[in-house]
């Protein structure tokens, strides 16, 4: 009786660890599902956005087309080193279906934004994220931070900081025929 006892014992032990462990795991599961956090591979959040030269902008025309999306403020040091490349980058490839649009932060204002497109002589629209609505969708609260869409308006990576010619052709090359 004492060996069943104590087998018994055993079990309830096992059964309860058993379920705190299921239970911790269920909870993780469904926190990410709850924060929705973006991965590679999912649908790009869409947006409808209104660039400094008065024209929308929306994800939905850009189907079948890769995207640069690219999150910045003027005070970005990386964002003044690569954009010229960025810029060429487009130059080369947009006649290939290359999109790309810059999304200033919400603390950002048009006068200093404008400067800054000036400067660096950028070819592509660039918008103002006034309410800072796109950048919670895409889930940046750091900048620069480019993130890459397919055609299919699935994420293919998100880069924090700075981006470099190699990666515009591992990442783009394969989408711009």
């Amino acid at each position: 009786m004492a060996a069943f006892n104590r087998i018994r014992a055993d079990w309830i032990l096992f059964s309860t660890v058993a379920l705190f462990f299921l239970t911790v795991l269920l909870v993780i599961g469904c926190s990410d599902e709850k924060t929705g956090r973006l991965k590679i591979g999912d649908r790009a959040p869409t947006f409808s956005i209104i660039d400094l030269q008065g024209q929308t902008i929306s994800s939905r025309a850009w189907r079948g087309s890769p995207v640069i999306l690219r999150f910045w403020d003027t005070e970005c040091k990386y964002c003044r080193a690569d954009s010229p490349l960025i810029n060429s980058y487009f130059d080369t490839y947009q006649n290939r279906g290359l999109k790309v649009l810059y999304v200033a932060t919400a603390n950002e204002t048009e006068e200093r934004v404008r400067r800054f497109i000036d400067d660096l002589d950028i070819g592509f629209p660039v918008a103002l994220d006034k309410d800072g609505k796109m950048a919670e969708d895409y889930q940046v609260s750091l900048v620069p931070q480019t993130i890459f869409i397919s055609p299919d308006q699935k994420i293919i990576t998100a880069i924090l900081g700075g981006v470099g010619e190699a990666e515009l052709q591992e990442l783009l090359g394969p989408y711009l025929p």
